[in-house]
């Protein structure tokens, strides 16, 4: 019969095969109270071991930390609570044993509180038989009574129990036969601890030490140093009858037992092809979330410091501590609002720089690899007392909790979240976790000298902003989502646009977020996601639309206010009786638009002097381009000629600039201010749109904006961080209906406060009712498909913005430079596709020909999990 295959894993075939996955530490793991989630990953390492042949993992760590300088287990143990460790690994056995496969509880008696490594020498245990079998058994006793298949005994000296001086428990008669056989009834599989350890190795001869240990009632021993000689020195001691073949058939048999229950007797070698791929399934990472989700703690939050609210008033810096990486922390704190790298060599230098600042998130980052040291050094300590006594500081630390041990004092320290590891869930999560994206739920698994006890941690209020997580966990396969990369790599392949940003969101979490292709099609610079976009004709939903709908929520506008009790230059028009709805719905026979800065151009399509300036002035201060500055008058005569304009003979839908021009004038009419402070204060900066802004070139460096455009018809340059279309450029850059920059990220934020009917960030921005009431198609019996200033589907036979998948419910609008979004409340699916197709000439729309939005959208729709 084939041999029973085992492995060291106890945190996945990772602990000792390369290119598999890693799942948490345990001590991580016991910071979780659904202890289901650990049954899960029991499941899924059973499920990873069966496709790679293994019967046996030589976990669970039963060990009970209760010393914090413990060598050699520490984060190997479930914690130092024994119910808690019990519980732990009670589910991951039973997760991983479902599966008929082996797990094995280690090491007995208990390893949890040494100071000497037994792979170095022999560590001494010195408690009484009484607190043993209080402590140290109590989760060998609760798995033995669910069927635990097998037990590792360690080497430890453990005289309340051996009396014989420094005999290894690995090789006790009376720690193996007559107390985990006898006392605890336990009849599965024994094996020694590897007796290759210098524990054992140092007690007797290769092959002595063998035949001692198979003496002391072991089963299977492990890792003998000369296998040789232990089979030599059993095979005598078999033969002089110091090994009985009662005693040798109870351990033969009872291998064999095991080598039944796992399929042996029907032995089928493993399939190669696939394997890599197998064992490597989204389901791990998705399940990964949850286990950090549920895992990282909070261990203070004075004044309610977590989670970060009132985005628009907290300047927040971040100080790395620590020698490892942090890109996926910082880059995910980005995308919730403007977090700033501070850094300095000198501590003194570097608080004179954070006092800039309302609030400092300090993380301190360690390899997370298994035996790296964790503790802060001094300098860091330093430093961190220091910073703490001076700002408001939120502690976060990815690594082991024991590291918290070397800081004496959290006085100072308004936030401490412990997120126990530094891989790139953990920091995803743990920024969810600072702005409210998730809640803490984690408790921690052992105390930290007299600041923080067992199970001490806090929960913190969810708000309802964006998350991340993997597609599997919110509906939808990964697989078929990832056919986006070749439909986005096509339109770039094909010179439909350079680059692209896809973003897509379902149940509040972003699922899938990449970039493709470059700034330009010289390929030399690479889009990446913070990259900022023209967003075109999206602005008039992420801008003036959320807007006009506060107007409305106060009840300055309804329905079926008219345009001349809007705007009074409307009054002596034929369009005075033009209704909210008509408006908003592009149902008021406007014209498409008007190429008003045709009119200030001479005959070679040159600016004219009498319009422009090279130079801003008191008359000429609305800048179009560079060394280009419009006259400030210029203004009212866009307004006169909308008012003079010609309305089209026919009643129908007809999509117009003309009405998001109109709406710029009415919100800066009745609030005194201009649209881009309006929707800065009302908005972005409430909602941590931080990359949302008008005329970018104030803010940011046009290096990170994709150009859209070279102008060789009205601004004569290339176009990069000044708005592609030409009337919202008349107007210095704001515009009603364009003239926003925008990255995926923030644009999915006020498409998610949208989604959630007027909520974000637990703030509501306008009522329930108001969105309801713009989300709604009014003049679909007469063939127009919009809303109040939302696109909506496309009716039945006829054309359209979207994949004909989304559902009537579902809004959001497209743009000329290549851009869409869309949202859909049935699915709970957000879409946000940006581009600049219009580049380097906007005149051949390919992108829109192709329907590359709309088969990106088909895409997400069929990923859905049915």
């Amino acid at each position: 019969m084939p041999l029973l295959i085992g492995i060291d894993a106890e945190w996945g075939l990772s602990m000792r095969l390369d290119s598999t996955y890693r799942y948490p530490w345990n001590m991580t793991l016991g910071a979780i109270q659904d202890k289901k989630l650990i049954e899960k990953v029991g499941v899924q390492m059973g499920e990873q071991s069966k496709r790679v042949g293994v019967h046996f993992n030589f976990a669970p760590v039963l060990d009970i930390n209760t010393n914090p300088k413990n060598p050699i287990i520490g984060f190997r143990s479930f914690g130092e609570d024994k119910v808690n460790v019990a519980e732990s690994a009670l589910a991951l056995m039973k997760g991983y044993q479902s599966l008929n496969l082996l797990a094995t509880g280690k090491h007995f008696p208990g390893h949890g509180d040494t100071e000497i490594d037994s792979h170095a020498a022999l560590p001494t245990i010195t408690f009484s038989k009484e607190r043993l079998d209080d402590i140290e058994f109590y989760p060998y006793k609760k798995l033995f009574d669910e069927g635990l298949a097998s037990v590792m005994v360690a080497h430890l000296n453990v005289p309340s129990l051996e009396p014989k001086e420094n005999l290894p428990s690995s090789v006790s008669h009376t720690i193996i036969t007559d107390i985990l056989k006898k006392q605890l009834g336990f009849k599965g599989l024994i094996f020694t601890d590897a007796l290759n350890m210098k524990a054992a190795k140092n007690f007797r001869d290769p092959g002595e030490i063998d035949l001692e240990a198979f003496l002391a009632g072991n089963d299977i021993l492990l890792c003998a140093e000369n296998v040789p000689i232990a089979k030599e020195k059993i095979c005598i001691a078999y033969q002089d009858s110091i090994i009985t073949e009662k005693r040798l058939g109870y351990s033969v048999k009872k291998i064999l037992k095991y080598k039944y229950k796992v399929g042996l007797n029907n032995f089928k070698p493993i399939s190669i092809p696939g394997i890599y791929k197998d064992i490597n399934s989204t389901a791990n990472d998705a399940l990964q979330y949850e286990l950090y989700e549920n895992a990282i703690t909070v261990l203070k939050n004075k004044n309610e410091i977590l989670p970060l609210k009132n985005l628009e008033n907290n300047k927040i810096a971040y100080v790395k501590l620590g020698d490892d990486v942090n890109s996926s922390f910082v880059t995910t704190l980005k995308k919730y609002t403007e977090v700033t790298d501070v850094f300095d060599e000198n501590i003194d230098s570097l608080n004179v720089k954070l006092k800039n600042y309302d609030t400092v998130i300090v993380g301190f980052h360690k390899s997370d690899k298994a035996w790296k040291k964790y503790d802060l050094t001094e300098t860091e300590l330093l430093w961190l007392q220091e910073i703490a006594k001076n700002n408001i500081v939120i502690l976060d630390v990815f690594t082991k909790p024991y590291a918290l041990n070397t800081i004496s004092n959290f006085d100072e320290i308004e936030g401490v979240v412990l997120s126990y590891q530094n891989s790139d869930v953990a920091q995803i999560v743990s920024a969810e976790l600072l702005f409210g994206a998730v809640d803490a739920k984690g408790k921690l698994p052992v105390s930290i000298s007299t600041n923080f006890k067992i199970n001490d941690g806090l929960t913190t209020q969810k708000f309802n902003r964006l998350g991340f997580t993997t597609p599997e966990n919110v509906g939808m396969n990964s697989e078929i989502l990832s056919k986006i990369d070749n439909l986005a790599n096509k339109a770039i392949n094909q010179k439909m646009t350079p680059g692209i940003q896809v973003l897509v969101a379902r149940k509040g979490k972003v699922i899938y977020q990449k970039s493709f292709g470059y700034h330009t099609y010289d390929n030399k610079v690479k889009v990446v996601n913070s990259d900022i976009y023209d967003i075109a004709s999206l602005t008039k939903i992420v801008a003036t639309l959320p807007n006009v709908m506060q107007q409305y929520d106060l009840g300055k506008v309804t329905m079926e206010t008219t345009l001349g009790t809007m705007l009074p230059i409307f009054n002596q028009s034929d369009k005075k009786d033009i209704s909210f709805k008509e408006l908003l719905s592009h149902y008021a026979r406007f014209q498409a638009w008007t190429p008003f800065y045709k009119s200030t151009l001479d005959s070679s399509k040159i600016p004219l002097p009498k319009f422009y300036s090279k130079v801003a002035n008191e008359q000429f201060s609305k800048k179009v381009a560079d060394s280009l500055f419009l006259r400030n008058d210029y203004h009212d005569t866009i307004m006169k000629k909308i008012v003079d304009s010609k309305l089209m003979p026919k009643k129908e839908y007809k999509y117009s600039d003309f009405t998001f021009i109109i709406l710029k004038e009415y919100l800066e009419k009745i609030t005194g201010k201009t649209l881009d402070v309006i929707v800065q204060e009302q908005f972005y900066g409430l909602l941590g749109m931080n990359n949302t802004t008008y005329n970018p070139l104030q803010k940011f460096n046009k290096y990170i904006i994709p150009p859209t455009e070279i102008d060789t018809y009205f601004r004569h340059q290339l176009l990069q961080g000044y708005v592609h279309d030409m009337a919202a450029a008349m107007e210095g850059g704001v515009g009603g209906h364009a003239g926003i920059f925008s990255n995926a990220m923030d644009v999915a934020k006020i498409m998610q406060m949208y989604l959630q009917k007027g909520n974000y960030g637990n703030r509501q921005y306008f009522s329930e009712k108001t969105f309801t009431d713009f989300n709604t198609c009014y003049f679909c019996a007469e063939g127009n498909r919009r809303g109040i200033g939302f696109d909506k589907p496309q009716q039945p036979g006829t054309a359209g913005p979207t994949c004909g998948c989304a559902s009537l419910t579902s809004f959001g609008h497209t743009g000329f430079t290549g851009t869409m979004t869309w949202a859909d409340p049935e699915t709970d699916i957000i879409y946000v596709f940006l581009s600049n197709r219009t580049f380097p000439e906007s005149t051949v729309n390919k992108l829109s020909k192709e329907n590359i939005r709309e088969d990106i959208q088909k895409v997400i729709y069929e990923a859905i999990v049915k």
